[in-house]
């Protein structure tokens, strides 16, 4: 993934997921929400589907027993950068592990034709970038994942290119915009901390009892 003030492209390998209303349960089960770290789940990802056996917090993939028809461990989509999926994807809890777990297992974009709300929104804030097409264009997708090529996203241009086609996306200009200066909610505040000292000062000097300087 390349990122400047100019956008961000992400090219790499499409791991095509055929399936519908995947959640967030699906995509991290909830016995690895103890952790409190916000990193370190990539092992954890589709822990249902990856693996043949029962995992548990602190347990790595090597140690676990591997599916090999599951699609993320087959080569070359062991390393995609890119998910491509179907109806309702990142439906169920709003809990955040779930990006988490896709962006430290090096997932840079998400190609369904419906995300679940809260998970979209959370992508954005972690760096993912979700992408909406309709059935017939992931149909399109899916028939070229199949020769183990990579594709192109060019977020400013909002295309898609594979092979010698183009698929045109939307996204809202605003987060647009944080994903390829890298802005998180913190970042944004930032942008505003001039602001934000000025109205500091004002009430420092209105409420001087309420501060303990």
């Amino acid at each position: 993934m390349k990122s400047n003030s100019e956008g961000l492209i992400i090219d790499g390998m499409v791991a095509y997921l055929d399936r519908d209303n995947i959640d967030t349960d699906q995509i991290i089960p909830t016995e690895y929400l103890k952790s409190i770290k916000k990193f370190g789940y990539e092992d954890y990802l589709f822990d249902g589907w990856r693996y043949k056996d029962d995992g548990k917090l602190g347990v790595t993939k090597d140690e676990r027993a591997i599916d090999e028809n599951f699609i993320l461990n087959k080569n070359p989509f062991n390393e995609s950068k890119i998910l491509l999926t179907r109806d309702n994807f990142g439906c169920g809890s709003s809990r955040e592990h779930a990006v988490w777990a896709l962006r430290d297992f090096g997932i840079k974009a998400v190609i369904a034709s419906s995300f679940g709300d809260i998970f979209y929104n959370n992508c954005f804030k972690n760096g993912i970038l979700p992408i909406i097409l309709d059935e017939e264009k992931i149909k399109e997708l899916a028939e070229y994942s199949k020769r183990k090529e990579e594709i192109e996203i060019d977020l400013k241009e909002e295309k898609i290119i594979f092979g010698n086609n183009e698929l045109k996306f939307k996204i809202d200009p605003f987060k647009k915009k944080c994903l390829i200066e890298g802005l998180d909610d913190i970042a944004l505040s930032l942008e505003k901390s001039s602001h934000i000292n000025e109205f500091e000062k004002k009430v420092k000097s209105a409420r001087p009892w309420i501060f303990n300087d």
